[in-house]
């Protein structure tokens, strides 16, 4: 479920060493590193302009919303996403995964999957119909239906173009969907549009990316859009991503599951503010997921091509999205006083202190993309599903334990405590099945660092009226 440095240093874990190319290496690898500094250089830059448009989006659209209906909003956006499992079933993964490694294969990838997507719609329809509607929210399945498939296959699309790591498009595509977004909720609000509008104007968006990445994979000739259906094939890609679709379900589970329980547990207004309060968390989240989106498909070659060069790589990623996370973890806890009417208006003060306790989050979840990454990219994907799944039943546990009583406080503290058991299991299975990832002696000096700066901003902390 954020930020973004661009010193050298957040980069340096992607060098090839210069002593491995007297050796021959393959030639699928050769360049890969420049390539992914490239590729990181343009899509963070891109997709940290994208952000700040869409932050200012949906800041303005939780102030026109209010805490009468902002909650019914979150609470759908969130049911259509842990419904898209059935939608996703791992494919996502592995189509990156394997067009990386079979690019003149990446079309009939594309349109097995896609075919395969919308046979599983209507699925996904009955599903999510059985959601929303006993929250009497049945009046949003229609929008928050085409919301949900215009995403799969905006996300699909997308990664045809990270399989192949030509990025510069993706670097548009982020900034235009961003504006498109920024004028449908602007119109909204200024027009006094009701939530219904909101999920459409957020599904138009995507029918736009939708359209982009087909231009873009047709005039690249990466692929035409079409549909294929091959049993055979579409079997063995089931079985082979049935890791990653376990991953993807407890994932999603972990990271939505919460709010519709605040929505059943506590109405609109509780889970207006814990979503409110997460909202931050989670947009600031597009720098580990954009990192590890990059640097998958090179992890991946270095699994199979270039193997002792792995756990350097990983090491360099996990002190790279360390520096970038924990110093925005503290400053968000020190700062969650002030920051909370700036960011949410007067009317969301009661969202204070769950700001604070998920900036705690902030910084694990995003060296827990170091892990996932390794145990992804090295054909573990199976041990990391176990991972997730005994971290999902803690995060469940705790969220049915926590929620009734304490509100969206306790879902506050569940999601802290989940993400540190995820982390821990995380390392584990990486250093058994990849390498050691010397967390201590990578991560102190940025933590003492961090806490520093804490200290040196903690008189700024009881401001108020910015």
């Amino acid at each position: 479920m954020a930020n973004e440095c661009t010193h050298p240093w957040d980069y340096d874990w992607i060098r090839l060493p210069d002593n491995d190319l007297a050796d021959g290496p393959p030639a699928a690898s050769l360049g890969l590193g420049s390539r992914a500094l490239r590729n990181s250089t343009i899509v963070l830059t891109a997709k940290v302009v994208a952000r700040l448009i869409a932050l200012v989006t949906v800041l303005y659209m939780i102030r026109r919303l209010a805490p009468a209906h902002y909650g019914t909003f979150t609470v759908l956006i969130n049911l259509t996403a842990i419904v898209s499992v059935v939608l996703d079933l791992g494919f996502n993964v592995l189509f990156v995964r394997e067009g990386a490694r079979n690019h003149n294969e990446i079309q009939r990838y594309l349109r097995n999957v896609m075919s395969l997507r919308l046979l599983m719609s209507v699925v996904a329809f009955l599903l999510l119909a059985g959601l929303v509607i006993p929250l009497g929210l049945s009046d949003l399945l229609v929008p928050g239906f085409v919301l949900m498939v215009l995403t799969s296959y905006a996300s699909l699309l997308r990664n045809g173009l990270y399989a192949v790591q030509q990025l510069g498009y993706e670097a548009i595509a982020v900034i235009l969907e961003s504006v498109v977004l920024l004028v449908l909720v602007v119109y909204g609000g200024r027009t006094q549009q009701s939530v219904a509008y909101y999920v459409w104007a957020y599904a138009a968006q995507y029918a736009f990316s939708c359209v982009y990445f087909i231009v873009v994979l047709a005039t690249k000739r990466i692929a035409t859009v079409g549909w294929r259906f091959e049993p055979a094939f579409l079997r063995e890609w089931f079985w082979k991503g049935l890791p990653f679709a376990l991953t993807f379900i407890l994932t999603i589970i972990y990271f939505r599951i919460d709010q519709p329980l605040v929505y059943a547990f506590h109405g609109k207004f509780a889970a207006s503010y814990y979503g409110a309060a997460y909202k931050p968390i989670e947009a600031l989240l597009f720098v580990p997921i954009t990192f590890l989106s990059i640097v998958f498909p090179v992890l991946s070659v270095y699994h199979r091509e270039r193997p002792t060069d792995m756990l350097d790589a990983l090491n360099r990623f996990y002190k790279a999205l360390l520096l970038m996370g924990w110093p925005v973890s503290v400053g968000i806890f020190v700062l969650a006083g002030p920051l909370t009417p700036v960011l949410l208006g007067n009317d969301y003060g009661a969202s204070e202190p769950a700001l604070k306790i998920l900036a705690l989050a902030l910084g694990i979840a995003f060296i827990n993309n170091t892990f996932i990454g390794a145990l992804n990219a090295s054909d573990r994907q199976s041990s990391f599903s176990w991972a997730a799944a005994w971290s999902v039943v803690a995060n469940v546990g705790l969220n049915l334990a926590l929620i009734p009583p304490f509100s969206f406080i306790g879902a506050s503290w569940a999601t802290v405590l989940t993400e540190l058991a995820l982390a821990v299991a995380g390392w584990i299975l990486t250093a058994r099945y990849v390498g050691r990832v010397p967390v201590a002696a990578l991560s102190w000096r940025v933590i003492l660092a961090g806490l520093v700066m804490g200290a040196a901003i903690y008189p700024l902390s009881n401001l108020r009226g910015l």
